[in-house]
């Protein structure tokens, strides 16, 4: 993805065959997450941004914070609020807002730091064939990959640990 992140309705046209497909596959997203009290508002997202600050942020708060509060913090800035999670300024509100120092998070994002930790964990990733969020790993091997029903997460998790047909 480029710094800059893309026009979203462009990329995921590109990506997904059409704006319509995409918008289908956004439509499914959102009514599962509604079943669980989650609000999915990707009408107000317009560009899918490059992530890798955001990976530093939440690299960041590994470090010093609550990762899982910036996080959630990151997802809902994006899927909520539509707000373009690939501009430092953005970032630097969601880490001020879950505990992080606002100037600290700045600092980090203007510099290399959380670079190489990064990048060691994306290539973990792309040797470990992870392809989508979330992705479960069992035993270093993907077991399932992105938005699945929660039955056929059953199924495979109880296949993996042996538990077929009980």
């Amino acid at each position: 993805m480029p710094k800059a992140g893309l026009d979203r309705r462009a990329y995921r046209s590109r990506k997904f065959g059409s704006w319509e497909h995409s918008q289908a596959l956004d439509a499914q997203v959102a009514s599962v997450a509604k079943e669980d009290g989650l609000e999915f508002r990707h009408q107000l997202i317009q560009r899918t941004p490059n992530t890798l600050d955001a990976h530093r942020l939440i690299w960041l708060a590994g470090q010093e914070g609550d990762q899982n509060a910036v996080v959630e913090g990151v997802f809902s800035a994006y899927f909520h609020e539509g707000r373009d999670i690939g501009i430092a300024d953005v970032l630097a509100d969601v880490g001020a807002a879950n505990g992080l120092d606002r100037a600290g998070v700045s600092a980090m994002l203007n510099s290399d730091e959380g670079l190489n930790e990064v990048a060691a964990e994306l290539d973990r990733a792309n040797r470990l064939q992870v392809s989508g969020v979330p992705t479960v790993l069992v035993n270093d091997r993907p077991l399932f990959s992105g938005a699945i029903r929660c039955e056929l997460m059953e199924v495979r998790l109880r296949e993996a640990a042996g538990y077929v047909g009980q």
